[in-house]
């Protein structure tokens, strides 16, 4: 059991959770700003500005070199999973999202034309652009900084 609860005095998960959340939040207070509504969804959801992964990979990274030192194994391991995850949301998931526009408009198109199909609206909003992803970064490490600055 005493095993369990030194996973709350883990700083590192602490600083990741606290950047991942707090990216979601102002995706949700940017959304009030754009479209002047709350949208509980938002919360939950991906893809927008700032990305959550890259916030929440960037302080990981950012708290494990901190850690255990910038030239160390574990902050060389953190760094690769960060930028495995980045060119995921910047490229892949963004390509999707892409693919998924393309797919509702033709679904649009069928139906503008009389055509019956039953099928649901996929999520366009998957990934993110650099820009969003850089944010995500920057939000990450300057998290994990404030986490771990000197006392």
């Amino acid at each position: 059991m005493q095993e369990l609860g030194n996973i709350f005095q883990n700083q590192a998960l602490a600083a990741s959770i606290a950047a991942c959340l707090i990216a979601q939040a102002l995706k949700a207070i940017i959304d009030i700003v754009r479209n002047g509504k709350i949208n509980i969804r938002t919360l939950f959801s991906t893809g927008g500005m700032p990305s959550a992964h890259s916030a929440l990979v960037g302080a990981l990274a950012t708290s494990i070199g901190l850690q255990m030192g910038w030239n160390s194994n574990e902050f060389a391991i953190a760094s690769l999973f960060a930028a495995i995850v980045m060119y995921d949301a910047a490229g892949v998931r963004q390509a999707a999202g892409k693919q998924a526009r393309i797919l509702n408009q033709i679904i649009d198109e069928l139906f503008q034309e009389g055509h019956t199909l039953n099928e649901e609206r996929l999520k366009e909003l998957l990934g993110h652009t650099p820009t969003q992803v850089f944010v995500g970064l920057a939000l990450g490490m300057a998290i994990a900084f404030l986490f771990f600055r000197p006392l």
